[in-house]
């Protein structure tokens, strides 16, 4: 089952006197977890991104952010590390595309 992106906006939860808070992310899924979100938001009427949005929003808001439990967060995501080092070689070797360009 091939990757599914979805577009996820976070709401800021501060007075609105501060602006607006909302940033659009991309978030890409393996085919399983995709599946999983499908059914979940079949199952509960709600559209996809409305449950990840939700669903997202609420991991963020569990996290402890204890710098020690974010680097064992990131230390557990597969292949993170060599990703990140990918990136900046690509991004020295001006492998990179402008935002205004996607």
């Amino acid at each position: 089952m091939s990757n599914r992106h979805l577009h996820v906006t976070r709401r800021g939860v501060y007075p609105s006197a501060m602006g607006s808070l909302t940033q659009r992310l991309n978030v890409t899924l393996d085919g399983e977890r995709a599946a999983k979100l499908s059914r979940l938001a079949a199952r509960v009427h709600v559209n996809e991104g409305t449950l990840a949005r939700s669903l997202l929003s609420s991991a963020i808001d569990d996290s402890d952010p204890d710098p020690a439990n974010v680097a064992a967060l990131l230390d557990g995501i597969d292949g993170a590390y060599e990703r990140a080092q990918l990136g900046l070689r690509q991004a020295a070797a001006g492998e990179t595309t402008l935002l205004d360009e996607l």
